[in-house]
């Protein structure tokens, strides 16, 4: 939207909720066992990033570049690869080294329901083959069974979380090598903000994802754009109260004293820890999928973060 407005703003048309579509960055949890010996049945928390799919917005996509560990692609059974499919696509090789397909609506196949998936998977696989996730896995689910007015369940979700588990372990490996390059806890706190909002009587919240160190009530936090500082007044994470948030967390900031109009996406960080400059030399690759030339004194958007 014009002036800078988030996203968000438009997600309140009509249109969209009648759709239930959202055009910002959307964020829902779920908790599932991790399987096998290694797992012990401990509990690992996931949290969905939902990205707008359309390349017209795809600077609200690159707001969760940082955040993602493994992308979901959910292709419609009925037709295949359509062309934002592949827009995803493209996005999703830039982001993330996991990928799981997700081959929806397989309710609205007709009777031969386990020929057509089976085509459609050769057909994805021999895709992918050309990309960084060949061999990844697909999962066949029915998110609505019947249509949007059916009280039928979901068919095939638990295939779907199980396919999610067993990509923990990569995840998570990356994960710990990314932390001990940057020190660890001991890192200077990063936080990357993706909203933020006034709440009366409390202040302005910012919500957002731990990219190092950790986050506590009561320590100061630098806004380096506006290079001023703010204390946290408390920290929420999907709407539980809690003391201190560490590096991959998604939690809601309270802070206190600060114009929740003065930042729409940016960074919160240790005082000090994160420089502003005018200039930079930055070292780039381009996708395979570009075509245009990359001439000098020509001007692009760069999105850090």
């Amino acid at each position: 939207g014009g002036g800078g407005g988030a996203t968000a703003a438009l997600d309140k048309s009509p249109q969209s909720a009648a759709r239930g579509i959202t055009l910002d960055l959307g964020f829902s949890s779920f908790s599932a066992p991790l399987a096998g010996a290694d797992g012990g049945g401990e509990e690992v928390q996931f949290t969905l990033v939902d990205c707008p799919g359309h390349a017209s917005l795809i600077r609200t996509v690159m707001g969760g570049a940082q955040i993602i560990d493994a992308a979901l692609l959910v292709v419609d059974a009925t037709k295949g690869i359509q062309t934002q499919t592949a827009e995803c696509l493209v996005v999703g090789e830039i982001l993330t080294e996991q990928l799981v397909v997700v081959l929806n609506k397989t309710d609205l196949l007709d009777a031969g329901r386990a020929a057509a998936l089976r085509k459609l998977r050769d057909r994805l696989a021999r895709t992918f083959e050309r990309t960084r996730f060949r061999g990844c896995p697909m999962v066949e689910v029915a998110a609505r069974p019947g249509g949007p007015d059916s009280d039928a369940p979901p068919e095939g979700l638990e295939a779907l979380v199980g396919a999610l588990v067993a990509g923990v372990p990569r995840a998570l490996a990356r994960r710990a090598a990314a932390a001990a390059a940057d020190g660890g806890s001991a890192a200077p706190t990063l936080f990357m903000v993706d909203h933020c909002f006034s709440v009366k009587g409390q202040g302005t919240v910012a919500t957002g994802t731990v990219l190092a160190g950790e986050v506590r009530v009561n320590a100061a936090l630098e806004v380096p754009s506006l290079k001023t500082e703010r204390k946290v007044k408390s920290i929420q994470m999907f709407r539980q109260p809690v003391n201190r948030a560490a590096r991959g967390d998604r939690v809601g900031v309270c802070l206190a004293g600060f114009d929740a109009g003065s930042m729409e996406r940016g960074f919160l960080a240790a005082p000090g820890a994160v420089p502003t400059f005018q200039v930079a030399v930055a070292r780039v690759r381009r996708i395979r999928f570009f075509r245009g030339a990359v001439a000098s004194k020509a001007k692009l958007h760069v999105t850090l973060g």
